[in-house]
């Protein structure tokens, strides 16, 4: 276990703030870079953890530089568009290598966009461009790849169309997809973070499962029949996407509904699919299920 301090940057925000939590609960060091102006309540919640607060004008060299000051890995779960996925990144990074920073995780927590074609992804293509500048720089680098999020299938996202006990999806059914829950995803961050030998990728999934097995594992849990609804193959989703993104842009907007049905295309492809998982890298771990998710969110709504 690395016994320096782990630099945070996005501790206010939904992942970075259980990140935060999973790192105290290891008993690590955490320092958190925020924004002057940053939410109050959300401050003091780290402080109430025993995260050293670093408030920052990410414009400021000289600050930035001080808050890295005696780190050991810096982890980014920042979220924004370009100037904050590349821009602000870009601050952070110049920053923990002047600071002598070992070590970096970028804020890409997604699928595995390196196996997809450039264009596919808008947000995703952020996180490539900021990965151009991150691979030149003289520090060690760690992205974690955890597939998508499993609490969106609790309604966020499209894939389990409640109100009318069907299971939406694009070209095949049998299709595997990586899910991985936000707390398992912060949990193997902390490990992670703590692990000075980390490989350029981490690619983890708490569960693979297809459309299939999702109609399967939700009409288990409800004891409702949902079944397979197919919207059509992957050349028509790309036109809806195309449509879409033409009638509502959205440039200013972090997920307009264009930007989500392109993870969604990006995800039937099965081009990110990870083929292996690190998930055994750290043995304490336990994965929650898709049938975990599900079974929960059923049992609330009873």
């Amino acid at each position: 276990m690395d016994d320096g301090v782990i630099v945070l940057a996005g501790a206010t925000g939904n992942l970075g703030g259980r990140i935060a939590k999973a790192l105290v609960d290891r008993d690590a060091n955490v320092r958190a870079i925020v924004r002057q102006g940053s939410a109050t309540d959300k401050v003091e919640q780290l402080r109430k953890l025993g995260v050293v607060i670093a408030e920052v004008d990410y414009n400021s060299d000289p600050e930035l530089t001080e808050a890295c000051s005696g780190g050991s890995c810096l982890v980014s779960a920042l979220a924004g568009l370009r100037d904050v996925i590349v821009e602000k990144q870009t601050a952070l990074l110049d920053a923990a290598i002047r600071a002598g920073v070992p070590r970096f995780f970028p804020s890409d927590f997604s699928i595995d966009f390196t196996k997809l074609p450039e264009g596919t992804n808008r947000n995703l293509d952020l996180r490539r461009d900021f990965h151009k500048r991150l691979d030149k720089a003289s520090i060690a680098a760690t992205s974690i790849f955890n597939g998508a999020f499993t609490d969106m299938l609790t309604g966020q996202a499209p894939f389990i169309l409640f109100k009318f006990k069907r299971v939406l999806y694009w070209q095949d059914a049998n299709q595997r997809m990586d899910f991985t829950t936000i707390d398992d995803t912060a949990t193997y961050t902390a490990a992670a973070a703590l692990d000075p030998s980390t490989p350029r990728a981490l690619r983890i999934a708490g569960d693979q499962v297809s459309a299939r097995g999702l109609a399967a594992v939700v009409s288990d849990v409800t004891g409702q029949e949902y079944r397979l609804l197919r919207a059509g193959g992957l050349r028509r989703l790309e036109m809806l996407i195309k449509v879409a993104r033409a009638l509502a842009p959205d440039r200013g907007e972090l997920y307009p509904p264009w930007q989500g049905m392109q993870y969604m295309h990006n995800m039937y492809s099965g081009l990110a699919t990870h083929e292996q998982l690190d998930n055994d890298r750290y043995p304490n771990m336990r994965w929650t299920t898709a049938r975990e998710v599900l079974a929960h969110r059923a049992e609330v709504r009873r």
